[in-house]
């Protein structure tokens, strides 16, 4: 267990935030999807030679989802199994509660949390630059202001659009929170205009 400890340290460094980009009408309020969730840790988990997997259990009134970390050494990592009851007992409701249970699993397993707060990205400690962050955040800023000029969701997309790289959660988790505000005041001002 010692090398899969050491390297889930490393990895959760890398972590990124689970963006809330995906909006719920219903409740009319956004939240991160399983793909924001899994985007938050995949590439530190990857780097640190760490793959997830999420395994399935039979349950008849719902889903079971148990995330698992396999290192490259061989050892592994269960976080735990998480039930979640389907409301609607039809492939519909199965999918949803899978999804559902799969979205908190992960994020229980990595310690993550949706990002919604400008003040509490603000004051995290910014995690270590890996090489090249330089050079990546000085071709990638011009363009991600450019973006939340026209608004959240146009940033929202742009980050979205960035390949994926360790580059891109640590510049997300520095300039995120002014890309953020800036997006919301011009969104602010294009609605006044309107």
């Amino acid at each position: 267990m010692k090398e899969i400890a050491q390297a889930l340290v490393k990895a959760q460094r890398a972590f990124g935030p689970a963006l809330k980009t995906s909006s719920n009408p219903h409740f009319k309020s956004r939240y991160a999807d399983l793909a924001a969730c899994v985007e938050a840790v995949m590439d530190g988990l990857n780097a640190n030679g760490i793959a997830l997997v999420q395994q399935t259990h039979e349950c008849e009134a719902g889903v079971i989802v148990e995330t698992v970390f396999v290192h490259e050494s061989g050892e592994t990592f269960s976080a735990g199994k998480l039930h979640v009851p389907a409301v609607k007992h039809d492939a519909q409701g199965y999918g949803s509660a899978l999804t559902y249970a799969r979205r908190y699993s992960l994020m229980a397993a990595c310690g993550i949390a949706p990002e919604d707060d400008d003040g509490n990205a603000a004051s995290r400690k910014a995690p270590a630059q890996p090489d090249g962050y330089a050079e990546y955040e000085q071709a990638t800023l011009p363009a991600m202001r450019d973006a939340a000029m026209q608004g959240e969701a146009a940033l929202a997309a742009a980050f979205q659009a960035l390949p994926k790289s360790a580059h891109k959660a640590v510049f997300w988790q520095a300039q995120g929170p002014s890309l953020k505000k800036a997006a919301k005041t011009a969104g602010q001002a294009q609605g006044e205009a309107e």
